[in-house]
C-alpha cells in the first residue's frame, strides 16, 4: 500500500506546550519522560511497526531570548530518530511560545518564520531526510481555547477570530521560510475534524456553521478565504485530521456517541475532507481513554478502510498520544497509550489489548500493498 510515511500507522508523542491562565505552563515532553528518553520510546514504537512519529519542538526552550537559538533540548530527539530510522512529522509550535513574544503582536509570524527557518537547517543537517512538518498544531482549536475560550496561552477571550489570523499568517510565513532552507520539506495541516447537530431543527443552521467553521483555517492555508493572510493551494499539502470519539456533539446537549442517533460514520466525515481540498489526508490523531483503546482503533480502522474502498486518499493512521500522560488541567493520569508511564529503569508497560488490535489492524492493512490480494478482497467484499 502506497503511503507518503515510512508507516501507514504511527505514534504521537504529546508534546503540548501551552502556558497556563494561572501562570506557568506545561511542558508534556518532559512530563511523560519522552524528552529524557526518546530513543528507547523510539525503539518501543518500531517493534509494534511504528516506523513514523509525531513528535515536537520546545519554541519556549530553544529561543530562551529573542533571536537566540539553544537546540540541547532538540538534539536527543534528532539524534534518536536517526539512530532508529524513524520517520518524525515535527510540530514547530503545540500551543507553547517564548514568554517574550505575544501571539497578537504583528511581528509574531516574522519571529515564528525564523525560529522554524533555524530548526529546519538543524533538522536538515543533523538527519539528512525529507522533513516533514506541521508548522502550527490545531489552529482551530488552538483559537477557540485561548482566543475565545481563555483556557491557555494567550489566554483571551471573544479574540478567536484574531488568533486563527494570526496563527495562519504564522503557519505560511514559517512554511516560506523553511523552503528557502530545505525545498524538500513536506507539511501536514492539522486540526480536529467535528460534526455538530442541533436536536431543534430551527437551531441546525447554527450547528451547520459550527460544523463548516473546521474548515476556516485549512481555507485560509489554501487561499480560499482571506487571500490577504497570504495563503496559496500550494500550503495545504497534506490535511491532518484529529479524531477522538468526543469530536460530535449537538448543540445544548453534548456529545453524540458513537453509536447514537446523529452521529454520521467516521467515513463521511473523511470523505467531505476529503472532497473539499483533493488533497491528502492523514488521520494525524485518534485514540480513547482505558478499555476503550482497542474498541475505538478497531472502529477507526474499519472506518478508514471504507473511505479508501470509496476513493479517499488517506495516508495513515497515527495513535495520540503513544504514551499515557498527565492531563493538562488537573494532571490525572490519563491511560490513552500503547505504553504506560514509565518506571525507575524507564520501562514503560504495555496495553495487551490495543497492542494486539494494532497487530491485527497491521496486518489488515498490509495485504492492501498486494494489488492482487486487494483485488480479490474488493470482489468478495472483505474489507
Amino acid at each position: 500500500m502506497r503511503s507518503l510515511f515510512r508507516s501507514f500507522f504511527q505514534g504521537g508523542f504529546e508534546c503540548s506546550t501551552h502556558r497556563l491562565p494561572e501562570g506557568g505552563g506545561l511542558d508534556l515532553l518532559e512530563t511523560t519522560g519522552h524528552a529524557r528518553h526518546p530513543l528507547a520510546d523510539y525503539d518501543a514504537a518500531a517493534r509494534h511497526g511504528l516506523r513514523t512519529v509525531r513528535d515536537g519542538l520546545r519554541w519556549h526552550l530553544i529561543e530562551p531570548r529573542p533571536g537566540e537559538y539553544d537546540w540541547s533540548s532538540l538534539l536527543p530527539q534528532l539524534q534518536a530518530a536517526r539512530l532508529q530510522g524513524t520517520q518524525v512529522i515535527w510540530d514547530l509550535c503545540h500551543y507553547g511560545y517564548p514568554t517574550h513574544i505575544d501571539p497578537f503582536s504583528p511581528v509574531f509570524p516574522q519571529r515564528f518564520a525564523r525560529f522554524a527557518a533555524a530548526a529546519a537547517a538543524v533538522i536538515r543537517d543533523e538527519t539528512g531526510d525529507v522533513p516533514w512538518f506541521c508548522p502550527v498544531n490545531e489552529i482551530s482549536y488552538w483559537s477557540w481555547a485561548g482566543g475565545d475560550m481563555g483556557l491557555f496561552g494567550p489566554a483571551a477571550t471573544e479574540r478567536g477570530g484574531e488568533l486563527k489570523r494570526q496563527l495562519v499568517r504564522a503557519a505560511i510565513a514559517a512554511m516560506d521560510a523553511i523552503r528557502t532552507v530545505d525545498g524538500r520539506a513536506r507539511f501536514v495541516a492539522v486540526d480536529p475534524m467535528v460534526h455538530v447537530t442541533a436536536l431543534d431543527p430551527a437551531e441546525r443552521p447554527l450547528a451547520e456553521a459550527a460544523t463548516l467553521a473546521q474548515f476556516e483555517a485549512w481555507d485560509m492555508l489554501a487561499g480560499r478565504v482571506c487571500p490577504e493572510l497570504g495563503g496559496r493551494p500550494d500550503f495545504l499539502d497534506v490535511v491532518g485530521v484529529n479524531y477522538y470519539p468526543h469530536n460530535q456533539w449537538s448543540l445544548h446537549e453534548g456529545t453524540i456517541w458513537q453509536g447514537q442517533p446523529y452521529y454520521r460514520p467516521m467515513r463521511e466525515l473523511l470523505a467531505g475532507v476529503h472532497a473539499r481540498y483533493a488533497r491528502p489526508v492523514l488521520v494525524a490523531e485518534t485514540g480513547a481513554e482505558g478499555d476503550a483503546r482497542a474498541p475505538w482503533l478497531r472502529y477507526v480502522c474499519d472506518e478508514v478502510m471504507a473511505a479508501m474502498q470509496a476513493g479517499v486518499e488517506i495516508e495513515g493512521i497515527c495513535l495520540y498520544p503513544i504514551t499515557d500522560y498527565p492531563g493538562w488541567f488537573d494532571d490525572r493520569h490519563c491511560p490513552t497509550g500503547l505504553f504506560g508511564a514509565p518506571d525507575p529503569s524507564f520501562l514503560r508497560p504495555l496495553d495487551f489489548p490495543l497492542a494486539h488490535e494494532l497487530a491485527v489492524q497491521r496486518a489488515r492493512f498490509a495485504d492492501l500493498a498486494d494489488p492482487a490480494l486487494r483485488r480479490r478482497a474488493d470482489a468478495a467484499g472483505t474489507y
